[in-house]
């Protein structure tokens, strides 16, 4: 149980895309089912939670127990997905979130219910904190009103939302800030800053007076740092809100403008769920009616579970065929059916414009965005752009892992146990992996999965295989692990190991020069350019004279 003792909203943050949570969530139904959710059973599943193939990371190793109650308590128990009281158990709402074809919609359901306070977020004793609100709800509410909210506005106005009669106040303020942003034109960073501060000191000033400024994050009591370490969090909670909300398919994101807004082919159906969903939380002093509610895998009635709005949506995708005898079950799958259908047709067309190069100038242009972090999800994009460069390079089938939206647009990366690109070249297979990771924790992040990813691609493909690893500055402790890889007959990574660093302006330029190149460029050409990196690392002395010559190579990777 948690305790409502901020000021603010908060939203969930672990995992940060809500469809990871689908793995852990079979892994602990599968293995823990029936069992009490204890401190035995919590460091039993972080254990195999480690070593399943979904998961990219540790746990605690100081605290296995906590790092478990991470992944469960804070996303699947608060949505409904599973109950641990008295003992573990899937939901009815959990089976829909598992099942491929049910778990956008299941997750819909859930955000719309999640409500503050419930018998899982009790409020304290202090009569200034007061909860009374749907969270996501009132936030899309606000995107709705507002035809456009940006993440800054949320961060710092849509926190407040702390009940949902104060949304008129709310909508004051932001349009109050968009008056004074026009009268700071150039000095955007200092103004949002200042006015983010303000309103951080004016929400806790109670708190300040009193010298209430500890934070657990810090022993620094100082006003500045209490400040600095409320807005930390209410941008990570304004992040995991938009990340939340766009996995609905309800709302889009403006990468470069930073916002969020209603996706136009799903303003019918938002308009749905405002007029007809109670703004006000229920059952907050009875679990066991909250279970029943949360657990509901019917409840909020959705847009969709109308059949004369299925079949609309389907008469505009197949306009001419005649639904009329279909149960709602058979609608909705087919529904599903042919969004996919019509996606996978938009993401061919987009395919066929790089091959022809008619992306070209974009391609290379978002590379130089991403490398200036002018993007809202800066790691999304460098790993959609590559999936496109690679599809313009060559004459390959280039396959991204990451997750498209109904519109073809990128909606969240590739999970934890693929590689982000895979590129079937024939005779042989590459494998792309891109970070925006740097230093030391690049090699912590990177170096094991980049590794396994290729020996999955080895494993499942039977082929040669390499791999091309992406970013925009490149860790010295990275390039001594590939480069020893490229010599080490490990038989967990099916031989010798390619792994060829590549930084992203060293990467772009071997894109620019495919660009400019009098003739289309060939799989065999990306071929002998993995081939020389295996046949230097035999030659070299060390591995930074390896990755010199293999820049250098890069840089002219085209040259007979």
């Amino acid at each position: 149980m948690a305790r409502l003792q901020g000021r603010t909203l908060f939203f969930i943050t672990s995992p940060r895309s809500p469809f990871k949570m689908i793995p852990e969530i079979s892994l602990l139904v599968k293995d823990f089912t029936g069992k009490e959710w204890n401190t035995t059973t919590q460091e039993e599943f972080i254990k195999e939670l480690v070593q399943d193939e979904h998961f990219e990371g540790t746990g605690s190793p100081k605290d296995l127990a906590f790092s478990a109650r991470d992944r469960i308590n804070r996303g699947p128990k608060a949505l409904g997905f599973v109950d641990l009281k008295p003992s573990i158990q899937l939901t009815d709402a959990g089976k829909n979130f598992i099942d491929e074809d049910l778990c956008e919609e299941a997750l819909l359901r859930q955000l719309l219910k999640f409500q503050l306070p419930s018998p899982y977020h009790t409020e304290t004793t202090n009569p200034d904190v007061t909860f009374c609100v749907k969270p996501y709800l009132e936030i899309l509410r606000l995107v709705y009103t507002l035809e456009k909210v940006t993440f800054d506005e949320i961060m710092i106005f849509g926190m407040q939302l702390t009940s949902y009669t104060k949304f008129d106040e709310v909508i004051q303020k932001i349009l109050k800030f968009r008056e004074a942003k026009e009268n700071n034109r150039g000095s955007y960073k200092n103004f949002m800053g200042k006015y983010r501060d303000d309103e951080i000191f004016s929400i806790f000033s109670d708190d300040i007076q009193q010298g209430n400024t500890k934070t657990r994050e810090s022993k620094d009591a100082s006003v500045a740092k209490f400040i600095k370490t409320k807005a930390s969090n209410q941008r990570d909670y304004t992040d995991a809100c938009f990340r939340y909300l766009r996995a609905t398919g309800l709302v889009s994101i403006s990468q470069k403008g930073k916002s969020l807004y209603i996706t136009p082919e799903k303003k019918a159906e938002v308009e749905y769920y405002l007029n007809n969903i109670d703004r006000k939380p229920v059952f907050i002093d009875s679990e066991r009616e909250y279970k029943a509610y949360l657990f509901n895998s019917t409840v909020p009635t959705l847009y969709t579970d109308d059949r004369d709005n299925i079949i609309q949506e389907l008469s505009v995708i197949s306009p001419g065929i005649s639904y009329s005898d279909w149960d709602i079950f058979a609608l909705k799958k087919e529904l599903k059916h042919k969004l996919t259908e019509r996606k996978a047709g938009i993401i061919s067309k987009q395919v066929k414009r790089l091959k022809d190069y008619k992306e070209y100038a974009d391609v290379i242009g978002t590379f130089g965005d991403i490398m200036n972090k002018a993007y809202y999800d800066t790691p999304l994009m460098f790993e959609w752009n590559t999936w496109r460069a690679m599809t313009m390079l060559d004459g390959g089938n280039i396959v991204a892992n990451l997750k498209f939206d109904d519109n073809g647009d990128p909606l969240s990366t590739a999970s934890g146990n693929m590689a982000d690109i895979v590129c079937d070249y024939g005779k042989f297979a590459l494998a792309v992996e891109v970070t925006m990771q740097s230093g030391q924790k690049q090699y912590e992040m990177e170096g094991e999965p980049v590794s396994r990813h290729l020996a999955k691609l080895k494993k499942e493909t039977g082929k040669e295989a390499y791999c091309f690893f992406i970013a925009p500055k490149i860790n010295e402790s990275c390039i001594a692990h590939f480069f020893v890889l490229h010599k080490l007959n490990l038989s967990s990574y099916g031989g010798e190991s390619v792994i060829i660093p590549l930084e992203l302006d060293v990467f772009t330029k071997m894109v620019e020069q495919s660009g400019k190149a009098t003739y289309e460029p060939s799989p065999e050409q990306v071929h002998k350019f993995c081939k020389y990196s295996m046949e230097v690392a035999k030659s070299v002395n060390n591995e930074m004279e390896w990755y010199e010559k293999i820049r250098s190579k890069a840089l002219d990777w085209l040259a007979a």
